[in-house]
């Protein structure tokens, strides 16, 4: 969890990376694990960010969806899918999230929902390649620091996540154990913004 002060360093430095004034900032990923209650960090978010929702269970997953979607409308922000199509445009959502081993699927669904925001998953510089082929708006790049989320995964390293993101053909974002307290060593990154979990969870202590 982080305090309101952590919260706005980690949203301040993600609007100042912004390499693409098209593209959302900041976003905040979901998590039925770490997060199963995201409502208090998007009601939290600043106006212009964006949430990613993912979630095994697809009713649950749906009735997220909705919530999420209110509060999107409400506070200004974008809302993405993930790997569920069907729903993002049930919910009029704004975009869709796809894994990376489904990349391949951005240019389809773009075809199909030309005003949609595409990104996909990616944890290598051949698949930041694959991203940029597959049609996509941007890819997620990670882990980039340690993180619970891929715990089998060594984490990329700033020199080499901000190589990687210098060299692709689209924008990126970095994703993997960022925070208020981290995100200072991603200054100067060619980076469209980040994507974080517990960097944007209010702390219901404070």
């Amino acid at each position: 969890m982080a305090s309101a002060l952590a919260r706005a360093k980690l949203a301040r430095a993600a609007f100042a990376l912004n390499a693409d004034l098209r593209l959302p900032p900041l976003l905040l990923m979901t998590d039925e694990k770490r997060l199963p209650d995201p409502i208090p960090a998007a009601r939290a978010l600043p106006k212009g960010a964006a949430i990613i929702v993912r979630y095994t269970d697809a009713q649950t997953r749906k009735s997220l969806a909705q919530a999420l979607r209110r509060i999107a409308h409400e506070r200004g922000l974008l809302l993405l899918i993930a790997a569920d199509p069907a729903l993002a445009s049930a919910c009029g959502a704004d975009g869709l999230h796809l894994p990376e081993r489904r990349m391949r699927e951005a240019r389809h669904w773009k075809a199909l929902h030309p005003s949609w925001l595409i990104t996909v998953a990616a944890h290598s510089e051949a698949a930041l390649g694959a991203a940029a082929r597959s049609g996509a708006d941007a890819a997620l790049l990670a882990p980039a620091f340690a993180t619970l989320s891929h715990l089998e995964r060594a984490s990329l390293g700033v020199a080499r996540l901000m190589l990687m993101a210098a060299r692709a053909k689209l924008p990126v974002y970095a994703l993997g154990g960022i925070n208020a307290g981290n995100i200072a060593r991603l200054a100067g990154a060619h980076l469209a913004g980040v994507a974080a979990i517990e960097g944007l969870v209010p702390d219901q202590s404070a």
